[in-house]
């Protein structure tokens, strides 16, 4: 009889890499990769490559998550170098201008609240953003400077002390997904009138993990492969923050083939647009769900995609399409009293409501 391997089970989770200056985030990925032996392999934020600190990385199923984060949060330690602009906005660039004075620590104190709060922050050049289907950074460095967008980005916290160095200030941000830390500081500059770059960066938090539960590269390169897989932390680590449901055997296959469950029947309830952490009867996480607006039929369901419903299972929200979020709404909604309902596709585009009823409908399975 034919001896048949069963092939190794692909690693899934999520790595904290401390990632050292001098590589790419792509870099790493590469370097993972390798180590685990798997091509899906993701990362939840860029670093520069002058950049140190926290690098998540997703790995095998965990590589899907990357756009449902639950928190983009970031918190960063940064060095402001006043005086001077470059053409990168950091101190890697060519040097474009010098100031001949230096503001005071009272007079950069005074711009700092104007950088706090929701602000707007248009991109560098020196990105991988695309403009026309081309990276901003391969313009740049053909010489070409192109129209960017401006973006909103939200600066929670940031404070400045000074250094040994009368032009350099360490900063310390806590900012949204999405933010330019370099810019950050070129933007500072020109409020001051003197200019600025950014001369250092650590990423100390991203995704609610600090860096001291991130491992640099020379650690897990001299780990076993099994030793590396115990450092992987399971998926739902990365949706900690969202409220947990666990479904019963019955409900998991439902919601599994893409029924919407309504929380009647699990005898829960959660605002509308409400995102879950969803278990099944093991207590094993396997989706995130969201919390819909919808028509129950008698068993507290509505068909998968592709069934026709019938009239009393009609959905009355806004539901999302595999394609992306549906902008369509129903416009004559059955008269019976509407129910939350939990079900599967892509985030809805339903604003939440405190007081609406609901039903679980999943936005994404990891474990099919």
């Amino acid at each position: 009889m034919e001896n048949r391997q069963i092939p190794a089970r692909e690693p899934s989770g999520v790595l904290i890499v401390r990632k050292h200056a001098g590589v790419t985030s792509h870099d790493v990925v590469g370097q993972v990769r390798r180590l685990f032996g798997t091509r899906r392999v993701g990362h939840a934020g860029t670093l520069d490559p002058m950049a140190t600190g926290v690098l998540v990385v997703l790995v095998g199923r965990a590589a899907k998550a990357a756009e449902y984060l639950a928190s983009d949060r970031k918190r960063y330690r940064a060095v402001l170098r006043l005086g001077l602009t470059t053409d990168t906005e950091d101190t890697t660039g060519t040097v474009l201008t010098e100031a001949d004075s230096l503001p005071s620590r009272a007079q950069l104190e005074a711009v700092l609240p104007s950088f706090r709060g929701t602000i707007q922050q248009i991109p560098p050049m020196y990105s991988a953003l695309k403009v026309n289907g081309r990276k901003l950074v391969d313009l740049a460095r053909r010489g070409e400077v192109v129209e960017r967008q401006p973006r909103e980005i939200t600066i929670f916290e940031l404070t400045a002390h000074p250094t040994e160095r009368e032009s350099d200030y360490e900063l310390t941000v806590c900012c949204s997904g999405g933010t330019y830390i370099r810019t950050l500081c070129a933007d500072i500059g020109a409020a001051l009138g003197c200019g600025g770059a950014m001369a250092a960066l650590e990423r100390t938090e991203a995704c609610g993990f600090p860096i001291e539960q991130a491992h640099p590269l020379s650690e897990l390169e001299a780990l076993s492969p099994e030793q590396r897989n115990a450092l992987l932390l399971p998926t739902e680590s990365l949706f900690h923050s969202l409220p947990a449901i666990r479904l019963p055997a019955f409900y998991e296959r439902l919601f599994r083939s893409g029924c919407a469950i309504s929380l009647a029947k699990l005898k829960a309830a959660y605002p509308i647009g409400t995102r879950l952490r969803v278990s099944g009867a093991s207590g094993e996480f396997f989706a995130l769900g969201e919390v819909i607006r919808s028509e129950p039929t008698a068993s507290g369901t509505i068909p998968p995609d592709g069934e026709k419903a019938s009239p009393r299972a009609m959905p009355t929200c806004v539901q999302a399409e595999p394609g992306g979020p549906s902008a369509h709404a129903e416009q004559n909604p059955p008269a019976q009293t509407e129910s939350a309902q939990l079900q599967p596709g892509r985030p809805s585009a339903f604003a939440p409501a405190a007081d609406a009823p609901g039903a679980l409908k999943s936005i994404k399975l990891f474990v099919l």
